[in-house]
């Protein structure tokens, strides 16, 4: 038996990966702990020249206590983002189940154990699809990840079903590209499979991460994160993106009441001043109540990989307003549901997700919904107290 443990960095779809190698070490046998152990797995990102920064960091830290380290996700399929590196570290260049089978079969499996008994059951994030065949000037996914592909459907609800019988409250259906989810043999895209899904006995929550192309989805949560990356058509033109700035926001304003966020790439190669304030007054305008923004950096293997023609300290400073805004916005939702009542799954000791995703502070058993009505707006989210 091996100690392990592992780690993950980026989104939620290798937040799910990194899950997924957790699953095949415990049903193999092996104890996981917290930190250290004597295998470390880092499931990696490489969005950004600082993600693959933070990845090789968490990787060099990691080798110095384990005896072996395996680097999977995004970054490890990078070419050169680990050169160099010490003599136990393992690079598997694998995302998913892939590098999820890879770990396991090179670590091995000692027999048959409860594999259950440390998995996180407030939520499960359930990934439906992997990879992306859109060609964003700027993007490496589909470099390291490779072409858009689907699971089956029936693959998809099954496991739904057994992370409802695992006790998990939410289920987070995540993928690359949602809205290309598509089980053409069985008759499935997004919209059917949200359906049959919201239907799972005792499942109490179901969620989006991301999606790309909008699809309505009746029985999900009120919230939908929709990357904008920009507010300017000269800027998505060049980024490659496949809408105009107003069609976006037609789009969106098609879902009212719902909780919207987006990610935004601020001093992209072809972004000046004015750019910038055209993706601040639409941010505005539509009401992002969360912007997760990235400094633009180049990727290589992409169409923009040697152009990088904005300051850092402009990039630093055009990120700075646009997270002053990202947070003025969130106050201004916060603040519209005081006097509410809504359902919380609480997540953490005194905080937790309300059904459209804000986040609220009020008391309750860590894995328990609870009834909550919102009496005033703090820093880190609605003050609420139990109806």
């Amino acid at each position: 038996m091996a100690t392990f443990s592992t780690r993950f960095l980026g989104c939620k779809v290798s937040f799910a990966d990194a899950q997924a190698i957790r699953e095949r070490l415990l049903a193999d046998g092996h104890s996981e702990v917290d930190d250290g152990g004597e295998i470390q797995v880092i499931n990696t990102c490489c969005v950004t020249h600082e993600a693959v920064s933070k990845s090789r960091q968490a990787t060099a830290r990691a080798a110095r206590s384990a005896r072996t380290v395996y680097v999977t996700g995004c970054a490890s399929n990078l070419e050169g983002a680990f050169a160099g590196t010490a003599a136990n570290i393992v690079v598997t260049e694998r995302t998913g189940e892939d590098a999820a089978g890879f770990v396991a079969g090179d670590v091995g499996a000692i027999g048959c154990v409860n594999a259950e008994h440390r998995l996180d059951r407030i939520r499960a994030f359930v990934k439906i699809q992997d990879g992306c065949s859109f060609s964003c000037a700027f993007c490496v996914i589909p470099v390291v990840r490779g072409a858009t592909r689907s699971r089956t459907a029936a693959a998809v609800l099954a496991e739904i079903r057994r992370r409802v019988g695992q006790g998990h409250r939410e289920v987070v259906l995540t993928g690359v590209n949602l809205g290309c989810f598509r089980d053409r043999a069985a008759g499935y895209g997004l919209a059917r499979l949200v359906r049959e899904a919201a239907e799972t006995p005792d499942l109490e929550r179901l969620r989006l991460s991301s999606i790309e192309a909008l699809t309505r989805t009746p029985s999900v949560s009120p919230h939908l994160h929709v990357p904008l990356q920009s507010g300017d058509d000269g800027v998505l033109r060049a980024m490659g993106r496949r809408y105009t700035a107003s069609q976006f926001e037609r789009r969106l304003a098609r879902l009212s009441g719902l909780n919207l966020t987006t990610d935004v790439i601020v001093g992209f190669p072809a972004e000046d001043e004015a750019a910038f304030e055209r993706t601040l007054e639409l941010v505005e305008r539509v009401g992002m109540t969360k912007v997760h923004v990235f400094p633009y950096s180049p990727r290589p293997g992409t169409r923009t990989a040697g152009a990088d023609t904005v300051a850092l300290a402009v990039k630093r400073k055009r990120g700075a307003r646009l997270r002053a805004l990202s947070d003025e916005l969130s106050r201004r939702r916060w603040q519209a549901r005081v006097g509410s009542v809504d359902r919380v799954l609480v997540d953490r000791p005194g905080r937790g997700y309300a059904d459209d995703y804000t986040p609220w502070l009020v008391d309750g058993a860590v894995g328990s919904f609870v009834s909550a009505r919102a009496v005033a707006v703090a820093k880190e989210g609605v003050l609420a107290v139990a109806a």
